[in-house]
């Protein structure tokens, strides 16, 4: 697929094919999501052993089922039929975000304010940062990203940089502290 830029035309990568179907995906499935009275987690379009998947995570008020994955997968499916953002064959998979859901929005981390948290960025989110993983507790979420304490340091983590982002159900407890014995007091 070209791309025009300053320059001409250009072929585009499959990074930005795959970032454009996301996109694309993103924006037609949602409303239809919401309207079967569920939330769209996360996205994720990539190239596996069977094929291409083009995988999307739901999620409800008090979780989802297996029948609640398959209607949303049922009206996703229709959409992109006609719509048809993928120029090659792919399997759609429509799945609950587990516990170790993925964190995208800033909602998502409001959730889970306390809780222990693993962030992967693109690039290190501060100059004076040479680091690009972070995993320790949700201290804080505004409009620009995130605040995490890592082992006792604190690092503002803005959404403009992060790569992917989850939820560590495990290492967090009810109460918001870390278990394991490393945990607030």
């Amino acid at each position: 697929m070209p791309v025009r830029g300053e320059g001409g035309e250009r072929a585009m990568s499959g990074e930005e094919i795959a970032r454009r179907v996301l996109d694309s995906v993103w924006e037609q499935a949602e409303p239809v999501v919401e309207a079967e009275g569920l939330e769209l987690v996360e996205v994720e379009y990539r190239r596996e052993p069977q094929g291409w998947v083009l995988r999307l995570f739901v999620d409800g008020p008090q979780g989802v089922t297996v029948d609640d994955c398959a209607r949303a997968s049922r009206v996703v499916g229709d959409l992109l039929d006609v719509s048809d953002p993928i120029d090659h064959p792919y399997h759609l998979e429509v799945s609950s975000p587990g516990l170790d859901r993925p964190l995208r929005k800033p909602e998502h981390f409001r959730r889970q304010l306390g809780s222990v948290v693993e962030i992967r960025t693109s690039v290190p989110p501060s100059a004076s940062e040479n680091r690009r993983r972070f995993k320790g507790i949700l201290l804080d979420v505004d409009a620009r990203g995130v605040r995490v304490d890592c082992d006792g340091q604190g690092y503002e983590i803005p959404f403009s940089v992060m790569e992917r982002s989850r939820l560590r159900y495990f290492e967090s407890d009810p109460s918001g502290g870390e278990k394991g014995g490393r945990g607030l007091s």
